[in-house]
Formats: C-alpha cells, sequence, structure tokens
C-alpha cells in the first residue's frame, strides 16, 4: 500500500508538471498571437514586414507580408520553447525563408537570414483605435493644394540620390517610366483626398495613405475584381464594383481615412464602404501606424498624371 501511494504521489507530481508545461507553452504561444508590424535595426531600417498570427482549431496559422507583394499565408508556425518560427511559402526554385521570434513583453525581437547575413527586427503591435467611420460627415480643416498645376515644390523624392522623372505637361504632373517615388513634405493624419489621374494602357501606380497603405490605380477596367485592383487597397481590400474607366481617359479618384478605417469612391461610384485595413502594405515608407504620414505617388512603376490632388485634414 506505501508503494502504491509513493506511485500515485510521483504520478501527481509528474502529471503537474506536465499541466505546467502545457500551461506554459500556451502562455507563450499566446503572446504571439495577433497582428504585428516588423522593422528591420539599424542600417535595414527600411526592411518593414507585417504579420498576423491565429490559433485556429488548435492549430497556429499566419498570414505575413515581405517587403513586396501581397500578404500570403505562411508555409509553417510553431513555437519552439520561447520561440516563435515561422516560415514563408517557398517560391518555385528557392527556399522558403524562415524568421525566428521571441516574445519581450509588448514587443518582439528577432532575425531572419538574408543572403550570407543575419538581420535582426523588432515587432511592435498595431495602435488599437476605436472603430471609425470613414462616412461620417467630419468637419475638415483648409484644403492643401499637393498640386497647383504649375510646380512640384510641395514633393519630396522618396531616393533622395536618383533622378526625379518628372515633369509638368499642359499643367499635368506626369512621370517616365521607372521614375522616383513623391512623397509629399506634409503629413497628414485623418483626412480626405481627391485626385485627378489618367494613365497608359497597361499601366500601374497608386497612391499612399500616410505613406503605409496603397490605394492601387491600374489599368483594369474590365477585368475580374480582387485587391489588387483598380482602388483596391493593395493586398487586403478588394473593390466590390468595376468602376474604373478604359486608359487614356480622365478618372477621378476620392478616398477618406479615418483611423484605419477607408472609403474609397471611384469615378463617382463607392467600391470601398468603411472598411478596416488591417495593416500596411507592401512599399510602405514606415510602419508607424500611429503617427500622421505623409501622401507618396508611386512613380517606379508606369506612367501616370495627375492634374488635381487636393485633400483636406479632419479636424
Amino acid at each position: 500500500m506505501m508503494v502504491t501511494m509513493r506511485t500515485l504521489a510521483s504520478l501527481a507530481f509528474t502529471a503537474a508538471l506536465v499541466a505546467a508545461a502545457v500551461s506554459t507553452t500556451g502562455a507563450d504561444h499566446k503572446a504571439f498571437l495577433g497582428r504585428w508590424n516588423l522593422t528591420g535595426t539599424g542600417t535595414d531600417s527600411n526592411a518593414i514586414y507585417w504579420l498576423e498570427i491565429k490559433e485556429e482549431n488548435g492549430q497556429l496559422t499566419g498570414m505575413f507580408l515581405n517587403r513586396g507583394g501581397s500578404p500570403v499565408k505562411l508555409a509553417s508556425v510553431e513555437v519552439k520553447d520561447d520561440e516563435l518560427v515561422i516560415t514563408t511559402a517557398a517560391p518555385e526554385g528557392r527556399p522558403g525563408q524562415t524568421f525566428r521570434v521571441k516574445s519581450k513583453g509588448d514587443r518582439l525581437e528577432g532575425s531572419t537570414t538574408v543572403g550570407e547575413r543575419t538581420l535582426e527586427f523588432t515587432g511592435a503591435r498595431p495602435p488599437s483605435w476605436p472603430a471609425a467611420n470613414a462616412n461620417a460627415t467630419h468637419t475638415y480643416g483648409k484644403p492643401v493644394e499637393l498640386f497647383d498645376g504649375k510646380s512640384l515644390d510641395t514633393w519630396n523624392l522618396q531616393v533622395a540620390d536618383r533622378p526625379s522623372g518628372w515633369t509638368i505637361v499642359d499643367g499635368a504632373m506626369t512621370n517616365e517610366a521607372k521614375a522616383n517615388n513623391l512623397v509629399s513634405k506634409q503629413t497628414f493624419k485623418d483626412f480626405k483626398i481627391q485626385a485627378e489621374y489618367r494613365i497608359e494602357s497597361g499601366s500601374n501606380s497608386g497612391i499612399y495613405l500616410r505613406g503605409r497603405y496603397e490605394v492601387q490605380i491600374q489599368d483594369d477596367a474590365g477585368k475580374a475584381l480582387d485587391s489588387l485592383r483598380m482602388g483596391g487597397v493593395y493586398g487586403f481590400i478588394a473593390p466590390s464594383v468595376d468602376a474604373a474607366r478604359p486608359p487614356g481617359t480622365w478618372q477621378t479618384l476620392d478616398v477618406e481615412l479615418a483611423g484605419r478605417f477607408v472609403t474609397v469612391v471611384l469615378n463617382g461610384t463607392t467600391i470601398i464602404d468603411n472598411q478596416e485595413i488591417p495593416g500596411i502594405t507592401c512599399g510602405a515608407i514606415d510602419s508607424n501606424e500611429g503617427a500622421a504620414g505623409p501622401i507618396m505617388l508611386q512613380g517606379d512603376h508606369g506612367a501616370i498624371e495627375f492634374r488635381n490632388l487636393t485633400i483636406a485634414p479632419a479636424r
């Protein structure tokens, strides 16, 4: 009887340790759940990623935005000891990229291998904005003319040591293909912006809200709708209807941004109605979502002309 009691006590103690280990593992993986903005450190500060980790049916899954393209489903997500290990889907003929991440309170620290070197990064949660309404009646301040038809004085070049590639022709600002991106000198938080533009056949451009969320501009009239189409928030939100006009014609784009909620009106038709943008899009200038940011015009893809760009900041 004494042996049995000791055995039972030992088993109970072992079970308690196992339970504690499971509990600890659960606590560890829960620290990684949710959305994260990842930013490279030091000379890699231009390396910006977005990550979302979920627990579905007892399994960890994730979406990942690399430095280009759209958010994609992670090939593997697991927690080993106190470390989150994620691997991106493998491009054809190449291995996937592995990121190793540790929780540091309300932040993350991690690294990945890029070529023959190690890139280190930190992670922060996006701001917790209350539910906003980009359709609500806001009080706006005095409109700011981002282009007056005469000069580009209100803009900086995204890459200072590269040629601009932009000129003014017949009162419209126009770029050469593969030109520099333009970044407004003034920054904005919540606002509505109006743009009038014209693109060529097969052309591709975009307007970045706060420099972080790209509203796509592309020759898309008549094509199937997805988040990469005209007026969509790149990689995240698809337009609800096709309101695009053929290339070579002037088009209008009206966008209201409140917090992370956006409404897009293309050529007088609402195509995105007060939807939340999950995170930064590829090409974002930074991942500091809580701060005011500039308007960025994508010039490094196809040719585009703008003859009106007006923004009204919310008060």
